[in-house]
């Protein structure tokens, strides 16, 4: 291995290494807490060292949301991938969409509530953020029904879910009623 190489590996080991102890953090003690300083100290590194991997806390809440992001799609696909008919396939994705926002808050809020300095929804929209569109797209897209464009009806269940999930997590919903709101969501919308 090259010096090249090694230097190169050592960069990316650092970078992750910011991301995830950014993202442990956050999910903590929430984005607030989240400053270059507390990064620096928690990963040993100068703040220096962390400006050379982002220029501040707006690219760091970006790479966090690229990687939840690809999380979020494993655990649609993987969830997806269990059921058995485009009602189960929906079902499945509802639940995984929901369970991910709740047992990541922080992770979802740099996905879908902060700026992140990301493009959503755009030619230069991130490769990761496409794919999380793309796993949901894959099951909702199937019962979307005659006429509907998959796409806007993708857009529309997400946005759905999202708010669903944000009014259960600020405690505006009964959590006792959570699987109650997604039989109602797929029976309503997905056409089967």
């Amino acid at each position: 291995m090259s010096v090249q190489e090694r230097k190169e590996r050592e960069r990316a080991e650092r970078e992750r290494l910011i991301v995830a102890t950014a993202r442990e953090l956050a999910e903590q003690q929430g984005w607030d807490a989240v400053t270059t300083r507390r990064l620096a100290e928690r990963i040993e590194y100068s703040q220096p060292v962390l400006y050379s991997h982002f220029r501040g806390k707006r690219e760091i809440i970006g790479a966090v949301a690229l990687q939840g992001a690809a999380q979020m799609a494993a655990e649609v696909r993987a969830a997806t991938s269990r059921a058995n008919s485009p009602r189960e396939r929906v079902a499945a994705l509802a639940r995984a969409y929901l369970d991910f926002a709740a047992r990541n808050p922080a992770v979802y809020d740099a996905l879908f509530q902060l700026d992140g300095g990301l493009a959503y929804a755009q030619e230069d929209t991130p490769e990761p953020l496409k794919d999380a569109f793309a796993a949901l797209l894959e099951s909702l897209g199937e019962v979307a029904g005659d006429g509907v464009h998959p796409g806007l009806f993708t857009e529309t269940f997400w946005a759905s879910l999202h708010g669903l999930a944000t009014l259960t997590r600020a405690g505006r919903l009964p959590p006792e009623d959570a699987a109650q709101r997604v039989e109602l969501l797929v029976d309503r919308l997905a056409v089967v």
